[in-house]
């Protein structure tokens, strides 16, 4: 079984479903309100625990009733968190609005998370035994960077999401294997709106780029290779919070295992269809057992 270490942010969603998101200025009545564990760094720890490999978990929750039902909910998982420190004060929150197409709007505030701006001891041996280092950009730069150059001493694989986006120094990119932006990301970090153009702009930086698009699917982009994109299984969404975070866990495991990038790219496309039409972040992602069984059926169907 593979074996995959994420360094980022916990976070208690706070979930507003709604007809339509207010305008600024504006409030409307919602339907439902859920408390969810998420943390784009959670997110893609159960999305891999989910999809089949041992996932360690290194991060910081609060020392209130959050950060244990997230610490709880994480070992309910699979997730390892041994790595997974508790500090003073409250656990990260999500303040999400969700709407009837599907849609979100966002306000993380960190939290616990903002302590994390290092590695603790133990953690770069840890790293050193996986086959895949996950990096999201919700907890400080400065741990981001660590682990990021711990795992390149070790020639552990790193996979960023940089997200939320923001300049990345070219440090830290020097240490990424494969970066993982959505289109609106990646036109943020190039200034080119072209998802190909973007991606093919972002291999100046790092080896490998992965663009996610949403329903289109995902572009992936090499240095000397023609770009190749992978298309998404055309599904109905009820909410798109944590389909990026499952496309990444799942395709790290797929990559972990050996998979071309093509195949890995559909069956992570696969979970993340899966996702959006359940309500939720961690509590959307698919196991492996009905990801396999969905990537069958979409075989059958386009054959």
């Amino acid at each position: 079984m593979t074996h995959i270490a994420v360094l980022g942010s916990t976070n208690m969603d706070l979930v507003a479903y709604v007809a339509k998101a207010p305008q600024r200025g504006e409030t409307v009545t919602g339907r439902e309100f859920r408390t969810i564990p998420g943390g784009k760094g959670a997110n893609q720890a159960v999305a891999a625990a989910h999809a089949g490999s041992d996932v360690s978990m290194i991060g910081a929750v609060g020392a209130d009733a959050f950060g244990s039902q997230l610490r709880t909910t994480l070992e309910h998982s699979g997730v390892d968190t041994d790595h997974l420190r508790t500090t003073e004060g409250p656990s990260g929150t999500a303040h999400i609005v969700v709407d009837d197409e599907g849609g979100n709007e966002i306000v993380v505030i960190p939290g616990a998370n903002g302590t994390v701006d290092h590695l603790a001891p133990g953690d770069e041996a840890l790293i050193a035994g996986v086959d895949a280092l996950l990096l999201q950009l919700e907890i400080p730069l400065a741990a981001v960077l660590a682990g990021a150059e711990a795992a390149r001493r070790h020639g552990v694989r790193t996979i960023l999401t940089p997200s939320p986006v923001q300049s990345l120094p070219p440090e830290l990119l020097a240490s990424i294997d494969l970066l993982v932006p959505n289109e609106h990301e990646a036109a943020a970090l190039t200034g080119l709106t072209d998802p190909r153009d973007a991606a093919t702009a972002l291999l100046d930086q790092v080896p490998e780029v992965v663009v996610t698009l949403g329903a289109a699917g995902s572009l992936y982009a090499s240095r000397g290779a023609e770009p190749f994109t992978v298309p998404a299984p055309r599904v109905t969404a009820v909410d798109s919070t944590g389909a990026g975070d499952t496309f990444v866990g799942t395709l790290a495991v797929a990559l972990a295992e050996g998979r071309p990038m093509r195949a890995a790219l559909a069956w992570a496309s696969t979970a993340a269809s899966m996702s959006v039409q359940r309500p939720g972040a961690s509590s959307s992602m698919p196991y492996r057992s009905e990801i396999d069984a969905q990537a069958a059926s979409n075989t059958r169907h386009t054959s």
